[in-house]
């Protein structure tokens, strides 16, 4: 029998696991915010050289339409924000509307679902009421068409309708919005066989809160996870976290039977100077790593069936938007139509993926050469070996709650620090803290992303020096 190299080995594994697994879908949102674009005919071109079988637009352009036309690719189309007044006090003008827009192109042009409007509860317009009754109309103008069982009707939503988000156990929508839009809008949505169209970045979550939230963990690389307090599942990346949240507020509401597509995510290759973590690097991670996290199936902690349709955000920079330099470098290609990062869209394509992840960026922990606090301080070595310490300015909850994971589920070796042990004293938070640490990450041969505890701990370069105890430098 011959034998498999190993990298023949993992093609084998992978091949099989494709073959077998249920995944989910990968579109792109097609926005043309910008005066130098291809033409629509060029844009179907690149879609399909691309082996991108679904595409989100944000109006009904006839041009567009048209040229999707016979492409075999799944279109959904946005009734604007602006005309969701008409549409929800005029079953004419929605019927209308519907003939025009949707109506005259299919089934020719693949158009399966209807967003009627977009993250309507931020915009300044205040068209929030007239939101479920735009969509009862627009639904009713396709029944009158008959192509209502193969075209959806939902609204993209914003993680601003969240009352709470964290941790995902606890999601909850906006209470002013439950009874006048959401129990309405998921009894539509439950009626009609719909799902919930889903608008989530991670990189708003991590750009805000780069001091707590790991990098890894939100461009999906490795990483020790966060643990849910509420329900006990471990989470490996922020955007399954936000999914969940949603999940979560839904379910609160006694509608987890409603499935989710997400209508855009993305992350920006270039950003203004105080827009944390924009570039080029991290956009391609974050993308790549979602596309094969999407196409290798599986749902989310909480959903794990829930194979999810992801629609990434956007196909083209686009130069004519307004906002910080990140809103114009969504784009997962120039209006050149090179790519501004190479990453795959199909599950062929994931064979030859890789993160190309520069040695020198990412989720690199902060060094620090300085004394530790609490009593321990530190020696000069020459032996090229790290650890890992507790940050004494992180707080008591937060170094409290990271040693109760490391000691627990982390598997850390806590029995060195227990009372009448070499290592309990000094008796601190901190320097208790500092060992359990150490031990999980020499145990995880001290992994990127493994000395971080939501910020609680950093690496140094020396030994730490706590008194007689001794810190290990691996397992």
């Amino acid at each position: 029998m011959e034998r498999l190299s190993v990298s023949s080995f993992y093609l084998l594994l992978f091949s099989f696991f494709f073959a077998f697994a249920d995944a989910g879908s990968i579109g792109v949102n097609y926005g043309r915010i910008a005066n130098n674009l291809p033409s629509a005919t060029k844009v179907v071109a690149l879609l399909k050289s691309q082996g991108i079988d679904r595409v989100k637009v944000f109006d009904a352009d006839p041009s567009v339409l048209k040229s999707l036309s016979g492409s075999g690719i799944k279109v959904t189309v946005d009734l604007p924000n602006e005309l969701l007044l008409a549409a929800g006090k005029r079953p004419s003008f929605a019927a209308t509307w519907v003939e025009k827009n949707v109506a005259a192109y299919y089934p020719e042009t693949q158009i399966e679902a209807i967003a009627v409007g977009n993250e309507v509860f931020v915009d300044p317009h205040n068209t929030t009421k007239f939101l479920v009754p735009a969509m009862k109309n627009i639904h009713e103008a396709l029944v009158k068409s008959n192509i209502h069982s193969s075209i959806k009707v939902s609204s993209p939503i914003a993680l601003s309708a969240l009352q709470a988000s964290y941790p995902s156990s606890a999601g909850s929508f906006r209470p002013e919005l439950v009874e006048t839009v959401f129990r309405p809008m998921f009894d539509f949505l439950r009626q009609t066989g719909s799902y919930l169209m889903v608008n989530a970045y991670p990189f708003f979550a991590f750009e805000s809160n780069s001091d707590v939230i790991s990098l890894d963990y939100a461009l999906f690389r490795e990483n020790p996870g966060v643990v849910d307090a509420g329900n006990g599942l471990r989470y490996f990346s922020l955007f399954d976290a936000q999914i969940d949240a949603v999940f979560a507020a839904m379910s609160a509401l006694k509608y987890d039977d409603i499935r989710m597509v997400v209508t855009e995510t993305g992350w920006p290759s270039k950003g203004d100077e105080n827009e944390i973590g924009a570039s080029l690097e991290n956009a391609a991670a974050y993308n790549g790593n979602l596309v094969r996290r999407i196409l290798t199936g599986g749902g989310t902690p909480l959903k794990p069936k829930a194979d999810l349709t992801v629609y990434l955000f956007a196909l083209f920079n686009e130069n004519k938007k307004d906002g910080p330099t990140s809103e114009r470098n969504y784009g997962l290609f120039y209006p050149d139509e090179k790519k501004v990062y190479d990453i795959p869209f199909t599950v062929e394509g994931l064979n030859n993926y890789r993160d190309h992840r520069s040695p020198v960026s990412g989720n690199k922990p902060v060094v620090k050469k300085a004394p530790i606090k609490g009593g321990g301080g530190v020696t000069k070595s020459t032996t090229g070996n790290t650890w890992c310490v507790a940050n004494g300015e992180a707080g008591k909850e937060k170094l409290q709650s990271a040693l109760d994971y490391a000691c627990g589920e982390g598997g850390a070796d806590c029995r060195p620090i227990q009372q009448g042990s070499t290592c309990y004293n000094p008796n601190t938070l901190e320097a208790h803290a500092s060992f359990a640490f150490n031990s999980y990450y020499q145990k995880q041969s001290r992994a990127g992303g493994s000395c971080y505890f939501g910020g609680a701990a950093y690496v140094v370069t020396q030994p730490p020096n706590y008194g007689e105890c001794e810190f290990p430098t691996g397992y």
